[in-house]
């Protein structure tokens, strides 16, 4: 981690990462496209799950990045027994704050599947699909956060293992619950559910076995809960993110939701489309955060400088040549989802406006994953906040009165740009202040 040289160590770590995120969203995807022959009603009730499976997401990667910025730092410093105490405390409250939510999630669904967006000939499907979801809330929860805890030990490869297995085993559970068995679209939920399961036993494995520097255990977990503090203050710009996201996901099915089902499958569509290609970006910089983390807890501020700098421009360079393809195959790309006119019309003005904007977005996320993962918790919490919170909010609800369906088409493209602005002053200000090497 402090040796190799840093392109080839943060492609090497990226790689596995950036296969995780691809089958993660292939397995969404297939959700989408399963889903999507059931009808467009259907279709919107993937998007109306997402906003619900976000929430779940959000407390995974609260724990799950708290934990893993600071053990990887603490084993920077040679400093083992501290990483054990937290990784056990993470592991365990995310199994308890799943938990909970599962239980709330169930207790009021219809009311909280309405808040989400859900339509009321949306919400008997969103019912259906979202049960399997909080059923496997700790599951989920806790995946989020072994996974990374492997990835900050430079262990990408075998966080990757667990994911890619789970998600290959969701495609084929969606085909047979769907398509031969004809669960409809419970049929999805269990796959999902399922996968989650397998997933989270093979993560948990590599750390039952050996393969990890730090360790889980119950004995652990008491001793660990003076850091539980320290992990959820460090994990809260995660938080914040995908809590945000969830919102925002509120709003935009919401707003889509006056201009009927039609609108918030297209959406949804959009959304899953973008965040596939957006994962290849992710990904690499998934495969920057153990080097960031590990290297300034060693003091080698120079390697975090380089790392950043070339994580930007892969990312760049990989999200510009995706999204360029993207724009001429946009209406295609809609309707292998849903064959459905108005579907595509609406879905394929709107990801074509969000292909142009994916160019602002590694900046954003170079920058918030390093002030993370060095811990400067306050500025990486308002850096989340800006993307999904302070920019996409007003922008939704101001372009959504001024323009009708155009301004909810084009609010996540006009709040990246914000976003990207808000970045560059944080960018500079980060390495004006970065402290020579040790």
């Amino acid at each position: 981690m402090t040796e190799t040289p840093v392109g080839r160590l943060i492609i090497k770590l990226g790689i596995p990462t950036t296969i995780s995120m691809l089958v993660t969203n292939i397995y969404n995807m297939a959700d989408t496209y399963f889903v999507g022959t059931l009808g467009t009603s259907a279709s919107g009730a993937v998007g109306i799950v997402f906003g619900l499976m976000a929430i779940i997401q959000a407390v995974g990667f609260m724990f799950g990045h708290g934990a893993g910025s600071i053990i990887s730092r603490k084993l920077g410093a040679k400093d083992t027994e501290t990483a054990n105490l937290v990784a056990s405390a993470s592991f365990f409250s995310a199994i308890v704050f799943g938990a909970l939510i599962g239980a709330l999630g169930i207790v009021f669904s219809d009311s909280f599947l309405r808040l989400l967006g859900s339509t009321e000939t949306i919400l008997p499907y969103a019912k259906d699909y979202a049960l399997w979801i909080l059923l496997a809330a700790p599951l989920m929860t806790a995946s989020f956060v072994l996974n990374n805890i492997l990835r900050y030990e430079g262990k990408a490869a075998l966080a990757m293992v667990g994911l890619t297995v789970g998600g290959g085993l969701n495609i084929v559970g969606d085909w047979l619950l769907i398509d031969v068995f004809s669960f409809g679209i419970e049929g999805a939920g269990i796959s999902t559910a399922v996968s989650q399961a397998i997933s989270f036993t093979i993560l948990l494995s590599m750390f039952l076995r050996g393969k990890t520097q730090s360790k889980i255990s119950l004995r652990f977990f008491k001793k660990g809960l003076p850091h539980l503090k320290n992990i959820i203050f460090t994990g809260f710009p995660s938080l914040t993110r995908q809590g945000l996201s969830s919102i925002a996901t509120m709003l935009l099915n919401n707003s889509a939701g006056f201009y009927g089902d039609a609108a918030v499958a297209g959406m949804t569509i959009v959304g899953r489309i973008c965040f596939f290609i957006f994962a290849v970006g992710l990904g690499i910089g998934q495969g920057y955060q153990p080097v960031c983390s590990f290297n300034y807890g060693a003091k080698k501020n120079s390697r975090v400088k380089k790392g950043f700098f070339f994580t930007l421009i892969v990312g760049s360079a990989l999200l510009t040549s995706l999204a360029i393809a993207g724009l001429f195959v946009s209406d295609y790309l809609v309707g292998v989802f849903r064959d459905d006119p108005e579907v595509i019309a609406i879905g394929s003005f709107a990801l074509k406006v969000q292909l142009c904007a994916l160019v602002f977005q590694p900046l954003s996320i170079c920058i918030n994953m390093t002030l993370q993962s060095v811990g400067k918790n306050k500025a990486a919490t308002f850096l989340s906040a800006v993307r999904s919170g302070v920019a996409f909010i007003p922008v939704i609800i101001i372009l959504s009165k001024l323009l009708g369906l155009t301004g909810v088409q084009i609010a996540q493209p006009v709040a990246d740009v914000l976003t990207f602005i808000v970045a560059v002053p944080f960018t500079v200000s980060f390495f004006r202040h970065l402290p020579a090497d040790e």
